[in-house]
């Protein structure tokens, strides 16, 4: 028995659907079954012969697939007759459902199985998509806000009232077969067959869970989506509408959960009752009068429509009063227009402001700096400034800053509120930009200006292009076309060593020339005294004679949240010894949003301005995936890789190399290993010292503790090449002192 059964119907898609079958059969995780449901002979009139294209593609992957088990179903019985045919052919424990011009995303059924096995399995698995427009744009995550709300750990449906299965694709979620079997469910005919389906799943359903993960990539249609063309098939809303509400009431269902059933259904309803094309002027009133009974002998008790205009439509609808609903459409034409022509205004203005702004001359003294998409005064562009005010006063730098940022800028550093006027003017007229991500999007390279980008860390993970073969973490980086659009005002790019200048010519390919020169951020490493660590650690409150161990996890483009709960820290500080406390660090998207200080011996650190001093301060480094590990191991101190979920990540998330292979200390795959590490001094032994040596040759070759002058020299004033200060060998640098020295087995 499979895994996982695939059910993938092939009629009308035959242009794509070689592409949906191979993003399946390409996957890691291979205990599958392939269902492609192809075309029956069909007498019905108006359907048709079948679809010829199809079965020859389907033909194919069969002949070379054992797991490829195609199935017939006629046109005439629709996408849910091809379902159910797929659904009774399925041998698998799981069923998903493929529309055939759609793509699995790759790991996704790798994600698929380490949820469930995690969560102990679920009568159904909700999981997140993206949904790509058919011309090059920015793709949207519908799922992604009923999922961010339900519970982490498998769950009765009455926790998560809002998955109701009436607004989430059949396609976005895995589906215990047995219980599919057991209860009788298949799609009803008709259009709006997902509803039907999903929401007697979502009533009958004893045990859900949700993956956040993008595991399936929509592709959305030229021509639109069939439920959204005009017709009288738009009746068959309803029909499903109130069959969902009957069962519901009929099951009893609390309150909690019929409400949101309720409110999604009739979101849903008043959709299609305002659009302009849907439905004629006489469908439109049949319409209405049937939703309007059906709203009010179906409202939940206590039921509290939405604010707003859409609040109107509730009451007009609860009160079965056409005319007003007519009259309020009517008005909503007009005034539906004025917030965009608004919008477009003031957008206008900006433009306007910029363009003349253009026009002026560049100003050679001015430097443009920002961190982190204007997350404050930090990493490479912070300690480029810093080392700029030293060695080109004449200059005169301006950090860009996000409104809620500007607070946090240090005394005496000018900057200015991205989105106000002055940002704009700066960015117009600065001859140097400095940034390690990139500047807005409709930020002009000027003829003569110097764009410098820093980066940010060492690539473990796939970056820029490179993600276009994930889309689990391409739902996250948007047009590959407008990252090159970017790269292409690249001047210089900084690099921390060969891996990295190899990889960066892959993931960003442009004109721009690679500087060589190590990540200024890290020069403190090489600089800072003991003294300097104990300030820190005083600071950040670590008890004198304590081994500070820093546990700084990475973001996980697959999960929702941040993972410090992957680990139990105050069970690690206990298990690995009385003298050991943990320093929390968030990955920097969390740090207006980690949890708070765990207490007892676990210090939260993740809202400290620097992490390059939270390095300092710590002895040692526990990390999964994070490039802080490139970093740290400037200062030739300890570090263990906990990797618990490691193929998971590599097959989600894409990886340049095999971290288990080519680790920089021990590798911990459990919480039991890691503390053992810890108490048996692994951590510190001779094994660990000779896996870091060997990374600290691949990966540390140019941070020496100049990085900062070699930019600001070459960059900002512009030394020739051959005048820039040679790297030190690795063997003649000194880090800055651990607090506790180390305890060696």
């Amino acid at each position: 028995m499979p895994r996982f059964s695939i059910v993938v119907p092939s009629h009308g898609v035959a242009g794509r659907l070689s592409e949906a079958l191979d993003s399946v059969l390409g996957q890691s995780f291979a205990d599958l079954q392939l269902i492609p449901v192809q075309d029956a002979p069909d007498g019905t009139a108006g359907h048709g012969a079948p679809d010829a294209a199809a079965a020859e593609t389907v033909t194919a992957r069969a002949a070379r697939d054992p797991r490829v088990a195609p199935v017939h179903s006629p046109p005439s019985e629709g996408l849910a007759g091809a379902r159910n045919a797929g659904l009774r052919a399925a041998t698998g424990t799981y069923v998903l459902f493929l529309d055939g011009d759609d793509l699995l995303a790759p790991g996704a059924l790798a994600a698929l199985d380490a949820r469930l096995a995690e969560t102990g399995g679920a009568d159904v698995l909700y999981f997140g998509h993206e949904r790509v427009p058919w011309w090059e744009g920015e793709p949207s995550y519908p799922a992604d806000p009923l999922l961010a709300g339900a519970p982490r750990d498998a769950f009765a449906p009455d926790r998560a009232p809002r998955l109701t299965g009436a607004v989430l694709p059949a396609w976005s979620a895995a589906y215990r077969r047995a219980f599919l079997t057991e209860r009788g469910l298949e799609f009803p005919a008709g259009h709006f067959t997902d509803i039907g389906f999903g929401t007697r799943v979502a009533a009958e359903a004893e045990r859900m869970a949700v993956l956040r993960a993008v595991a399936v990539r929509h592709r959305v249609r030229r021509q639109g989506n069939r439920l959204g063309l005009p017709g009288g098939h738009h009746a068959e809303l309803l029909d499903r509408a109130e069959e969902a509400l009957d069962r519901a009431a009929g099951r009893d269902l609390p309150v909690e959960r019929r409400g949101p059933l309720f409110e999604q259904l009739f979101a849903a309803v008043l959709k299609t009752a305002t659009h302009p094309r849907r439905l004629t002027r006489r469908e439109r009133r049949s319409f209405f009068r049937r939703a309007s009974r059906l709203y009010r002998r179906h409202r939940p008790a206590g039921f509290r429509p939405p604010g707003g205009r859409i609040g109107v439509q509730h009451r007009l609808l609860a009160a079965g009063s056409y005319t007003g609903f007519r009259v309020l459409r009517a008005a909503g034409r007009v005034a539906g227009a004025l917030p965009s022509r608004l919008r477009r205004a003031r957008g206008l203005r900006t433009r306007l402001y910029y363009r003349a702004r253009l026009r002026r001359p560049l100003d050679p003294r001015l430097v443009a700096y920002c961190a982190y998409w204007g997350r404050g005064y930090a990493c490479n562009p912070a300690a480029i400034h810093a080392k700029a005010r030293a060695l080109a006063p004449h200059l005169h730098g301006v950090f860009l800053v996000e409104p809620d940022q500007a607070h946090t800028v240090p005394e005496g550093v000018d900057h200015a509120v991205i989105g106000s006027r002055r940002y704009w003017d700066v960015l117009a007229r600065a001859t140097y930009l400095v940034n390690n991500a990139n500047f807005a999007e409709g930020v002009v390279k000027r003829p003569g200006s110097v764009h410098l980008q820093t980066q940010h860390g060492t690539p473990l993970k796939t970056m820029g292009v490179d993600q276009s073969t994930y889309p689990v973490v391409a739902a996250v980086s948007g047009s590959f076309t407008r990252l090159l659009g970017r790269v292409d005002r690249w001047d210089y790019n900084l690099s921390a060593n060969p891996h990295s200048t190899r990889m960066w010519e892959r993931a960003f390919p442009g004109s721009y020339e690679q500087l060589e020169y190590g990540y200024p951020r890290n020069d403190v490493f090489l600089t800072a005294t003991a003294a300097d660590v104990a300030r820190v650690r005083r600071e950040l409150g670590v008890p004198e004679g304590a081994t500070a161990v820093l546990y700084a996890p990475t973001h996980r483009d697959h999960e929702d949240g941040f993972g410090a709960g992957r680990l139990d820290l105050e069970a690690f500080c206990a298990a690995a010894g009385e003298d050991v406390v943990v320093l929390l660090r968030a990955h920097y998207f969390y740090d207006r949003g980690a949890p708070g200080g765990g207490g007892g011996r676990v210090i939260d650190v993740t809202g400290h301005r620097s992490s390059e001093e939270v390095c300092l301060a710590a002895d040692a480094l526990v990390t999964d995936y994070s490039s802080i590990m490139f970093d740290y191991a400037c200062l030739d101190r300890p570090i263990v890789v906990y990797a618990d979920d490691w193929e998971v990540y590599r097959e989600t998330r894409g990886v340049y190399f095999d971290l288990m292979a080519e680790p920089p200390g021990p590798v911990a795959r459990t919480p039991g290993e890691l503390a053992r590490v810890f108490r048996d001094g692994d951590w510190a032994g001779p094994g660990a010292t000779a896996l870091r040596a060997a990374f600290r040759e691949r990966f540390c070759a140019f941070d020496d503790g100049r990085a900062a002058e070699r930019v600001v020299r070459r960059v900002l004033l512009g030394e020739p090449p051959e005048a820039i200060p040679p790297v030190i060998p690795l063997a003649r640098r000194r880090p800055a002192p651990a607090a506790v020295p180390l305890v060696r087995s």
